[in-house]
């Protein structure tokens, strides 16, 4: 299933440690570099519950994180010095959650504006989001509603990243300057949409490797929003852990199967143009830098798939499951070996099926388009019925939707032998406006 993997960050002008599934750093300075400073663990481990920091502490150490001793359960396994300390800078050229490694976990959710909260309003809540972001993503507690859900953790590699609804537009008076590519999905065949579970004016991605750094940030983003936007939805996910294998590997979700081998890579001819809206088209020059997100919420029908027997399986997603090398490949290849469409297995049949996800997916037949897929896998226990309420959150970075998510999922839902065993049960799209700079904050392009 080419729907969802991580990648290396690359070209990014973010301040904080660079990170690496599975690979930081150890030491006794900052992961930033300068002088130790103050720190979730610092202000709050030792001077209990209940402390409150102004708005202005910390200010000067807003990038200083603190290293944690590995401790010796980790330090046996070889699994690294610990992922306590990474931290993503919040400020940079481009948002964080974006180009970075995929988190072990996420939380997804949507607010929609209270009743007659209009510019100035989103305006003061994207400061006050974008103040309280940056703290939180090197490790600082909130400046406000610290709730002490992550004392005593480092920042966890924690990213937190903002999108535009469409009807945020309309709701703000600025449908003048609602982006072409905002316009709302095409209905699919055999979607079967919750409404209460997508779309949404203001969107949240927050990633990190430890649930409750991102259940913290979530909580106090949360409340600061209390009389400007409530919640509409909320979701959680996880992926593999770093260092949980080996080495650095391409995850599998919960059909077992390799995820996102031909995801595009950043090192890539022509990446940036697939992934980030350029300067001076189409789109408005608020967005150029920014790019646009697809979410959907993808139920896998787990007890139809795993009644196939593995042979069956890889035919329906054109890959071997113990490796992710295509079908029709030699025995020593690996999931980076090219996919000949053409091959033929011994009986002259085409070694990838005509339906198989990774042929009716592939660039080359949907025309170049091509998304940065970036999904995390979600179970929430069973339905009415038994079966499991789980599967895939498919998350889709472009530079238009138009181009990249619409007529791929197009072409999958007329064709692809694998979407017999999916259902898409919630959907939105939102515009993510470009970086933030460290006296700005997220949208100001759009806002001021």
């Amino acid at each position: 299933m080419e729907t969802s993997t991580s990648t290396d960050s690359s070209g990014t002008d973010r301040t904080g440690t660079d990170r690496t599934a599975g690979d930081t750093s150890a030491g006794d300075t900052t992961a930033t570099g300068r002088a130790p400073g103050l720190t979730r663990r610092t202000l709050l481990g030792t001077a209990g519950a209940g402390l409150v920091v102004g708005a202005g502490a910390g200010a000067a150490t807003a990038l200083a994180v603190e290293r944690r001793d590995p401790g010796p359960a980790r330090a046996a396994t070889g699994a690294g010095p610990g992922l306590g300390p990474a931290a993503v800078g919040f400020h940079g050229e481009r948002q964080a959650g974006i180009l970075e490694p995929q988190q072990a976990r996420v939380q997804l959710a949507a607010f929609d504006l209270a009743g007659g909260v209009g510019r100035d309003g989103v305006r003061a809540l994207l400061r006050r989001w974008s103040r309280t972001a940056a703290r939180m993503a090197a490790g600082e507690p909130a400046d406000e509603f610290e709730n002490q859900i992550a004392l005593d953790a480092g920042p966890c590699s924690l990213t937190v990243t903002f999108g535009f609804g469409g009807s945020l537009f309309d709701r703000t008076g600025l449908a003048d300057r609602r982006p072409a590519g905002l316009e709302p999905l095409p209905a699919f065949p055999a979607d079967a949409l919750d409404p209460a579970r997508g779309d949404g004016d203001l969107f949240v991605q927050i990633g990190a490797d430890d649930a409750l750094v991102a259940v913290h940030a979530l909580r106090v983003l949360q409340r600061q929003a209390a009389g400007t936007a409530a919640l509409r939805w909320q979701m959680s996910g996880f992926a593999r852990t770093p260092g949980a294998t080996a080495g650095p590997m391409t995850g599998r979700n919960l059909m077992g199967q390799v995820d996102g081998t031909n995801n595009p890579r950043p090192d890539e001819d022509g990446f940036a143009a697939k992934v980030f809206v350029a300067a001076g088209g189409e789109q408005p020059a608020w967005l150029a830098g920014g790019s646009f997100l697809v979410f959907r919420r993808i139920r896998m029908l787990l007890d139809n798939w795993e009644a196939l027997p593995v042979d069956r399986q890889e035919r329906v997603v054109g890959r071997r499951k113990s490796d992710g090398a295509p079908l029709g490949a030699p025995a020593d290849a690996g999931e980076r070996t090219p996919v000949d469409l053409a091959a033929q297995a011994a009986d002259g049949s085409l070694a990838v099926p005509a339906d198989a996800h990774i042929r009716v997916a592939a660039p080359a037949a949907n025309g170049g388009a091509a998304m940065l897929r970036r999904g995390f896998s979600y179970h929430d226990g069973l339905l009415a019925d038994g079966s499991p309420d789980a599967g895939l959150l498919f998350l889709a970075f472009q530079a238009d939707p138009r181009k990249g998510f619409t007529p791929v999922q197009r072409k999958l839902a007329r064709g692809d032998g694998l979407s017999r065993f999916l259902r898409h049960e919630a959907s939105g799209l939102y515009a993510v406006p470009p970086g933030v700079s460290p006296d700005g904050y997220v949208g100001q392009t759009l806002f001021d």
